[in-house]
C-alpha cells in the first residue's frame, strides 16, 4: 500500500490483485480497443416504477459497494494502483425508450457498452435508469471488468432491487455488503510470500512439468496441422491462437426448460456440479473434432468466492486455469465426469495463484512463443440468478440482458447461465469474428447438446460409444 495525493487529499492506494492484473495485461495489448473490459448488462422489471425511489436505491448500493467507487492511477514508473473514493454523487441518468421498438433500445445500449471509460482518476461504471416498452423498467449497468465481475454485478443489482422494494413495499432491507478493501488486503497478503502461496506455486510447477498438453481446436485439426507444417515440426502440441482483430460478436442459444431440467436433475442425482457436466460435454466435442484426442485442455473459470467476505465484497475475483484431462475411451460417461470433478476440485484448491504467472512459467518451461496456447476455449458457468425471494421481492415478471462491447481478448468464451424466467440454460458464445463464424458456433452448440444428452440418458455408455454416436 502507498499513499498518493489525489485532488488535494492523501489517499491509501493499493496494488492490483492477480485477478485485476489479468485484465490490465489484456487491455495494455489492445490500446485502440479500451472497451475490451466493458461489461454491459440490463435488469428490467414489469412494474410501474417510481424512479425517484429507484435513484435512492442506486445511491444506497453505491454506498455499500466500495468496488463501485474504485478509481485507478498510474505512478511515475507506470505501475497502476487503485483507491476508493468516499462517496459517489454523480447524477443517475434516466432514458425513456418506451416509444421505441425494444430491439432498437437494446441496440442503443449495445452502443453505450462499446464506449470505453477514461482509465485513470475516473469512475469505472455507468448506471442509467431505463424505461422500456410494455411496462418494463429498470437499470442499465456498464462496469469495467477490473472493478466488478458477474457475481458482483448480480449482488449489486440485487441490492438495488431489495432496497427499492424495502422503500416502496416495506419488505426487509438487504444485508450490508462486505468490505472490498478488506478482501483486497487479504489477497495482497496471500501474494506476499505466504505459506499458502508457496504451496500453490509448488502445485502448479508440478502440473507444468508433468507432461506437455495437446492443443485441441474448436474448429478441428486444421490450425495445428497448418502450424506443424509451417514450423516443420510434426510433433508440435501447442498452437498460435492470436488473431489479427479483436472484433467480436455473441451468439446466444437457449436450451428449453425441459431439457435444461434433465441436465439439472442428472447433476443432483449423481452429486456432480453442473460445470463438470458442461466441461465433459465440451471436452468430448473437442476430442471428436480433433481425431478422438484423449488429452484435452479447457480454460476453466474459478469465481473464488468461497467465504462470506469474498461472496459479498464485490470486485473482480475470477481466475482462469486450464483444466486438463486425459480420459481413455473405455471410461464410462459418469466415470469421465467424476474424473473431471476430481481435477476441478484440485484446481479450486490452488486457484488463488496468479494465472498470469502460471502461464509465463508454462511458456518458459515448454519454450512457447508469445500468443501460443494449449486451450482454444474458455468456460464459465454462472449459477447465480436474481431468483425471486417472496419476502424481499414482489413476484413480478423481469428479464435480464447481456450487451456485447464488440471486442474480445479470447478466440472463444462460453458462458452458461440460467434464465430468470424459467431457470433454463442459456449458452452465450462470445467469439472473435476472424476466428469463428455464426454457423460454426451453431455447429459446436449442436454437438455439445448431442454429447450431453447421449451421456445423461445412459451413464454407462463409454466415451468411445458416445464419440461414435455423435
Amino acid at each position: 500500500m502507498k499513499e498518493f495525493q489525489v485532488n488535494g487529499a492523501v489517499l491509501k492506494c493499493y496494488p492490483l490483485t492477480a485477478a485485476q492484473r489479468i485484465h490490465n495485461y489484456s487491455v495494455s495489448y489492445c490500446p485502440n480497443h479500451q472497451q475490451l473490459l466493458n461489461i454491459g448488462t440490463g435488469f428490467y422489471v414489469q412494474e410501474d416504477t417510481d424512479f425517484n425511489i429507484l435513484k435512492e436505491a442506486v445511491y444506497a448500493a453505491y454506498e455499500q459497494f466500495e468496488s463501485m467507487r474504485l478509481r485507478f492511477l498510474k505512478d511515475e514508473d507506470g505501475t497502476v494502483y487503485q483507491y476508493v473514493v468516499p462517496t459517489e454523487d454523480r447524477d443517475i441518468q434516466f432514458v425513456d425508450f418506451s416509444k421505441w421498438k425494444e430491439e432498437d433500445a437494446h441496440d442503443e445500449m449495445r452502443k453505450w457498452t462499446a464506449v470505453p471509460f477514461k482509465r485513470f482518476h475516473s469512475p469505472m461504471n455507468q448506471v442509467v435508469m431505463i424505461k422500456l416498452p410494455d411496462g418494463f423498467n429498470g437499470i442499465y449497468l456498464k462496469v469495467d471488468h477490473m472493478t466488478m465481475d458477474s457475481s458482483s454485478l448480480i449482488a449489486f443489482d440485487r441490492y438495488i432491487l431489495e432496497t427499492y422494494c424495502a422503500k416502496r413495499y416495506n419488505t426487509p432491507k438487504p444485508k450490508p455488503a462486505q468490505s472490498y478493501i478488506k478482501a483486497l488486503e487479504r489477497d495482497l497478503a496471500y501474494e506476499a510470500g505466504s505459506a499458502a502461496y508457496k504451496k500453490d506455486a509448488a502445485y502448479w510447477t508440478g502440473e507444468i512439468e508433468k507432461s506437455e498438453p495437446m492443443y485441441t481446436d474448436f474448429n478441428g485439426m486444421g490450425r495445428l496441422i497448418t502450424q506443424r507444417r509451417e514450423n516443420n515440426n510434426p510433433n508440435q502440441r501447442s498452437a498460435m491462437v492470436t488473431s489479427s482483430s479483436p472484433e467480436a460478436s455473441i451468439s446466444i442459444y437457449k436450451l428449453e426448460k425441459e431439457p435444461s431440467e434433465r441436465l439439472i436433475e442428472y447433476c443432483e442425482k449423481n452429486h456432480v456440479p453442473m460445470v463438470c457436466l458442461l466441461l465433459m460435454g465440451l471436452r468430448t466435442v473437442l476430442s471428436k473434432f480433433n481425431n478422438d484426442e484423449k488429452d484435452v485442455s479447457i480454460n476453466s473459470c474459478v469465481a473464488r468466492r468461497g467465504t462470506l467476505l469474498e461472496k459479498n465484497s464485490g470486485g473482480t475475483r475470477i481466475h482462469f486455469f486450464p483444466l486438463r484431462t486425459i480420459i481413455e475411451p473405455e471410461a464410462t460417461f459418469l466415470e469421465a465426469v467424476h474424473t473431471i470433478q476430481e481435477e476441478q476440485n484440485r484446481l479450486f484448491r490452488h486457484a488463488n495463484y496468479d494465472p498470469v504467472a502460471y502461464r509465463y512459467q508454462r511458456s518458459k518451461h515448454w519454450n512457447l512463443p508469445p500468443g501460443t496456447s494449449y486451450e482454444s476455449i474458455s468456460l464459465t458457468y454462472q449459477p447465480l440468478t436474481l431468483k425471486q425471494d417472496a419476502d424481499k421481492i414482489p413476484d413480478v415478471p423481469y428479464k435480464t440482458f447481456w450487451y456485447t462491447n464488440g471486442v474480445a481478448a479470447q478466440p472463444l468464451y462460453l458462458t452458461v447461465m440460467h434464465r430468470v424466467e424459467d431457470n433454463g440454460l442459456n449458452f452465450n458464445f462470445e467469439y472473435k469474428k476472424d476466428a469463428v463464424t455464426d454457423y460454426e458456433m451453431e455447429y459446436l452448440y449442436y454437438y455439445l447438446c448431442r454429447v450431453l444428452f447421449r451421456g445423461i440418458e445412459n451413464s454407462s455408455r463409454t466415451v468411445r460409444e458416445i464419440l461414435e454416436m455423435i
